[in-house]
Formats: structure tokens, sequence, C-alpha cells
């Protein structure tokens, strides 16, 4: 008979038996550890991560809700991460613990126009609870740091310990095994880790998506201001100093000297990086357990670059926003008041402030500040720092301004009056190989004079400001329109006959600023410079041209920095779009549009391309057959052209 402790339904308020912290293995803790409860008379496991398990302590008290017996393995008693519901007991309150917090988000992609859905993602927010998980944070962290020289990640053989470093699991050199992760670089021990997993994707698609690393709150802060003086201490200031005190820091904690000596120590091991993280990590325990703030910081914010630009960015910050509020993320101790984030990215992108953050101020070192109040007096306070501050009244809160702005918008349509356009060749075999001659004649073919109206009368009006789609079958004449379109602005072009119209005009405006793509025919140059350099040379400033790479979905520093050779044929299609976006055209004629991208990708850079040239006041004329492009754009006319014909109408 199986032995039992008849407990399951019950809801029991216990005590933690032992010290967590000092149970937990530092191979893997991160998410495996375990809390020891007393339940009948026994001492019973609980199977949680360690990230969570290492913010308790021996004694403390906690409700438990079983919702399955207890087994027994050897002599243990478990209950498995399935089989209990957990809560923090502080101060009269009930902080729910476990099951971890899991939320599921629909984020839909809508035309601008009349608020259609174009396409969504189907996301569920959750902690990190996995080694999977770990490794995928690894992977996304990867391209946060932007750089084959950094190394973000530190591995500790199951074994003997030995520690390294590597962007990949690698094996101990003494052992041969795998070693197991220990710690993401720039993370601390009290980092809590919210991954955003996408369902329903393709096998072809990552799970992972982003994720958000949330960490206590920095000890202190300065701010800088614009005459270049440091004011100390900004933030007990402005806030209850009890709202940031006391935070995780070890180094506050623990004897100077034999902090030192032991990371001399291990400096003569591992070097100078490895041994200060392995000092941090060893310091860390007594500092958990003091941490308790009301106050968190969003130290991280990472989403797929396949992903970014997209809204998952905002949505990523919105989710840990809730999970910091409902489980008091990551201490789950006092109330959280306020969430607090340090982030140079904030100038150039708004994803903080477009998920409510103000922006306050910038660090002694001149960092951005944002912060986002959770409750009533957390608004009330921000608020008032914002009106009353001699230097905050100036800003009122607001870090990122769009750099693009708008263009000159064409002050005239665009007028086509019967336009035509011949096509003409003689086809002859004479100079043919005798083989392939004799094929020909086969058929009949000996010198024949091919002569057809590729566009015949075509009468059309494009507005400014307006998007225009060109549609029709391969070899209708889509091209040839949009060589005509070309050649009536720059007339230096004519003097080829395929941008000279048989027949009609073209009238376009004076002040028309025209930018051009036909594959294989009119492109942007690029020589040996960065795609960064590139875009910020034509545009004449750096944040705008981060702006433009973003806009095409190059949104991440190793495309910033990279070399047009250097990308594949879907990233160049987007570098070229970026390089006449950074002219700022009024009308940008495009072939082929996003010919060489998937599906989605190309979904979301016509959304994006779109929205941009609405607001710029930019007339975009594309040519595509695909009819999500053609769904997304949400275009003011269609052109269809074909069989010598073309007409416009409304979709």
């Amino acid at each position: 008979m199986v032995e039992q402790l008849g407990v399951k339904g019950y809801t029991i308020t216990t005590k933690i038996t032992r010290d967590p912290y000092k149970l937990m293995s530092r191979r893997g803790y991160k998410w495996f550890g375990i809390l020891p409860v007393e339940i009948k008379g026994h001492e019973v496991f609980l199977w949680t991560t360690g990230v969570i398990a290492q913010w308790f302590s021996k004694d403390e008290i906690v409700k438990v809700v079983l919702k399955d017996e207890p087994k027994k393995v050897g002599n243990t008693w478990i209950l498995g991460p399935n089989d209990y519901e957990l809560y923090r007991m502080y101060r009269g309150e009930e902080i729910p613990v476990w099951p971890v917090w899991r939320k599921t988000y629909v984020l839909e992609r809508k035309d601008p126009l009349n608020t259609r859905k174009v396409y969504e993602y189907k996301v569920v927010a959750r902690e990190a609870l996995s080694e999977e998980d770990y490794m995928e944070i690894v992977n996304l962290e990867q391209h946060h740091y932007a750089s084959k020289e950094e190394i973000v990640a530190i591995w500790r053989c199951p074994i003997c310990g030995y520690y390294t470093e590597s962007n990949i699991q690698p094996k101990c050199p003494k052992h041969g095994v795998p070693m197991k992760l220990q710690e993401i670089r720039g993370s601390i021990p009290s980092s809590r880790f919210l991954v955003l997993e996408l369902l329903g994707r393709k096998e072809y698609e990552p799970r992972i998506v982003a994720y958000v690393r949330v960490d206590t709150p920095i000890p202190l802060m300065n701010r800088r201001l614009p005459n270049g003086k440091v004011e100390k201490m900004i933030r007990e200031k402005v806030f209850p100093k009890k709202w940031f005190h006391p935070t995780f820091w070890p180094t506050a904690l623990s004897e100077r000297r034999n902090i030192i000596s032991r990371y001399k120590y291990l400096k003569t091991i591992y070097g100078r990086r490895l041994a200060r993280a392995i000092v941090g990590e060893e310091v860390s325990g007594q500092a958990l357990k003091i941490a308790n703030t009301a106050a968190a910081r969003i130290a991280r914010v990472v989403v797929h670059p396949d992903y970014r630009g997209d809204g998952l960015g905002v949505l990523s910050v919105k989710a840990a926003i809730e999970w910091i509020r409902e489980r008091r993320i990551p201490e789950m101790k006092k109330r959280k008041h306020i969430v607090e984030t340090i982030a140079m990215m904030a100038r150039y992108n708004p994803f903080f402030e477009k998920a409510g953050f103000y922006y306050m101020w910038d660090t002694g070192s001149g960092r951005p500040v944002l912060m986002y109040p959770l409750t009533l007096e957390a608004e009330k306070r921000i608020r008032e720092f914002l009106e009353k501050d001699p230097y905050a009244k100036i800003h009122c809160g607001k870090l990122y301004r769009s750099r693009y702005g708008t263009v000159e918008k064409m002050s005239d349509p665009i007028i086509i009056e019967n336009l035509t356009k011949t096509y003409s060749s003689i086809l002859d075999v004479k100079r043919l190989p005798p083989k392939l001659r004799d094929v020909l004649l086969a058929f009949g073919v000996k010198r024949r004079v091919v002569e057809k109206y590729v566009l015949r009368n075509v009468n059309i009006v494009i507005g400014p400001g307006e998007i225009v789609v060109v549609v029709g079958a391969s070899g209708a004449g889509k091209t040839t329109f949009l060589r005509m379109i070309i050649g009536a602005v720059r007339k230096e072009l004519q003097s080829q006959d395929k941008y000279k119209p048989t027949e009609g005009t073209i009238k376009v405006p004076p002040n028309t600023r025209l930018q051009a793509l036909l594959p294989g025919e009119l492109e942007p140059s690029f020589g040996s410079e960065t795609l960064l350099e590139h875009v910020s040379m034509k545009i004449g400033d750096p944040v705008a041209a981060v702006e433009v790479l973003n806009m095409v979905g190059l949104s991440d520093a190793v495309f910033y920095r990279a070399r047009f050779t250097e990308l594949s044929t879907g990233q160049k299609e987007r570098a070229k779009l970026a390089s006449l976006l950074a002219e700022k055209p009024n009308l940008l004629v495009i072939d082929e549009f996003t010919a060489h991208l998937d599906a989605l990708t190309a979904q979301r850079v016509a959304r994006k391309v779109g929205l941009l040239a609405r607001k710029a006041g930019i007339t975009l004329i594309v040519a595509t057959n695909r009819s999500e492009i053609i769904e997304t754009l949400n275009p003011d006319k269609i052109i269809y052209i074909g069989y010598g014909t073309a007409f416009s109408t409304k979709p």
C-alpha cells in the first residue's frame, strides 16, 4: 500500500523548515529549487524554481493549497510543480507565488485608416521556468549585446564546479560533460525573467520571441543637470526613501577586505570578469534576505530581431508591469509603487513611453531614467515633479521625438494623359547556333517582327500623398508603367527609349523629389560603409537613421554596423528601402515591393512603410501582386495593367 499523508485538497498555513538558499545546488539553480515546509509533522519538499526559492527564509510562514498528495521518494516527501499552490504570508497579506504568473495576449496589427486587423500575434507571457527557457534567453541576449566578442553566459561544470564563459552550452574540459548555465552576464542574483512564448507557431518560428529582465532598484541614483553638474540622490527627493531601500546590494553587507581577497584569488584562476561574477554570487545570500523595496527595475527588454518594431517590445513591457504589480516582483514582499528603467535605447525607440513610462532625468553618467507609476501616490509624485522641477518642466516627461518628420508634399497630382507605349523587336534566327536554329525552324520561326501595345491611351491621376499599388500579370507592363513615371521626373533617362512614352504626356509637379527602386536597373549604391553610416550620411541625423532602419525591419545593432555585402537577399532589399527613405523623397516608386521577403516579414515592412508614407506625406507607388501586401498597404488606388490597358480603381 502506498503511504499517504491524506492532505489532498487541504489548505495549510505552515512554515519553511530550512533555509532554501542553502539547500539549492548552484548548478542550474535558476530553474530548480526546493522549498521545505512542514505538513502534518513531516518535512515536504515543494519543487519550484531557484529564483523563487532563494527569496524565502527559514521559519517564514506560507500558505500551501494541496492539489494532490505528496509523493514519497525514498525517505523524502515531495510535491511536484503541478501539485500545489503557494502564497507568501507578508504583514497580513497573501501574495501568490506558485504557480508562476502567466497571461495570454493577442497583439493585433491594424490598418491605421480603418482599424481593420491585418495580422496578429498570440503569445503567452510567463516567468521563465525551464533550462530551455534560459537557453533561449541566452540566445536572445546575444542580439542585445550585438557583438561577436561579447560573451553573455557563465557556465559551471556539474561535477567539478569549473567555470567558463560561452554563448553556447560548452562541455567541461576535464570531464567532457555538458556544463550548466550559471549566470546570464549583466544579470544579478535578484533578477527575474519574463518570457513571451509564441503560440500557434510554425516549426521554423522561434518559441521565445522576447524576454524582460526585472531587478531590484539600483542602490544609488544621481541626476546630471543640463549645465553638467550632478545632483546627488535625486530619487529620494521625489519619492519616499523606503520605496527604494533596502535593495539588493551585496557589497554593502560584506567586509570589503574579505571580498577583495576572494576576488584576487579567483582572478588568478578565471580572470577578472568571471571572478567578479563568482564573488557576487557567493555574497548574495544575505543580500537577498534583506532586500525589500516598493519599486522594481526593468533592466532589459530583448525582442527577437525578426519580430522587432512591430509592437512586441511595448507588449513585453506592459506584461512585465502586470507581473510586477500582481506578484510584487522581484522580492514578493512590499506592495510595489513604481517601476523604473535606465535605458539609453529610450532615446532612439519610444517603446517604454508607449507603454506609459515618463521620462524623469538623466543619471549622473548621462543615461535616461524613465518611471511607471503603479499607484495613485506614485502618479501624483511624478506629476508634481514634472510640473514643478525647473528642468523637468522643459521636457514634460517626454524623451523620444520622431526625427524623420514630414516631407514637402507634392504640390500637384501626377496627371497621366493618353499615355501610350509600344514595344517592338525583331526575332531572327540567323545568329543562333545551327542546332538551336533547327529547333526554332521546326516551329516555323525564321524571322519575325514583334510589335505590341504595352500601354494604350492610359488616363490616370495620382494625388499627392496617395498610396498606389500597380498589379498585373508577369510581363503585362507594370515595370514599363513605373518607368514612364520615373522618366517624367528624371528627363535625362528619356535618352533611353524604355523611359520615354511613345505618345501622350505625364505631368509631374515641379517640387517632386523622386526616389525609385527598379531591381537590377535603378538601385541605391552602397560602398564599404556600415548601414548606419550609409543612412546617417544621407539623412544627416544618426537618430533619424536608426528610426529609418527600424522602420524597414533592420532594428538590430548587428544590422546597424553590418555592411551591405554581409546581408542576406531579403535584408539587402530592406537596406535599399532604408537608403531611399533616407533621401526624404515626396515620391517613392518601387517595383517588386517586398518580393524577397517571407509573408509575415513582408507584411510588417509594408505596414510600417505605408504608415510612414501617410504620416510624412510621401506619394508611394509600388508594383506587387501579393494579396497580403495589397491588403496591408490598404492603398488609395489600385492600378490594373494588362493587354495594353491600364485603369485605376479604389479598393
